[in-house]
Formats: structure tokens, sequence, C-alpha cells
């Protein structure tokens, strides 16, 4: 039986990802609109748990765009 649907190429696996990474990232600016001057533990822990997925997807960006050949050895620096 023949696939009909084709395998994601490298760039398209990493734009895919980066379209997840802003989501996340949007998301958190949605929390820091809404979250009260002074936060709660819920607060807290939300913010936390948002920021561990952006962070998670951000790995696999990374991690994406090196195998499309977008890799970078450092950015910044000290």
């Amino acid at each position: 039986m023949t696939d009909l649907i084709p395998p994601e190429d490298d760039g398209e696996t990493a734009r895919r990802i980066a379209a997840a990474h802003t989501a996340a990232s949007r998301d958190v600016e949605a929390f820091l609109r809404r979250v009260p001057a002074l936060p709660t533990p819920e607060d807290v822990a939300e913010y936390a748990a948002l920021l561990a997925r952006e962070e998670a997807i951000r790995t696999e960006r990374t991690d994406a765009a090196e195998a499309a050949g977008l890799g970078v050895s450092t950015i910044g620096g000290e």
C-alpha cells in the first residue's frame, strides 16, 4: 500500500515546530497580560508550566533547524 501523505522534509518540520513555539510564546504573553499584580501560588505554577512548555518547544525548534542545516554554534557571546 502506498502512503497518500508524503513525509515532512526537515524544512517543513522546522517551520511547523517554529509555529508551535510562537504559539507557546503567545500563551506566555497572554498569561502575563492577565496575571494580577499580586500573583497567587496557582498563578506562579501556571507560569512555570507555560515557561517549561515554551522552553521544551524551543529546544525542539533548535534541533529541527539544525536537522534542516541551520545549526548555529552560539548566539550572543560573553
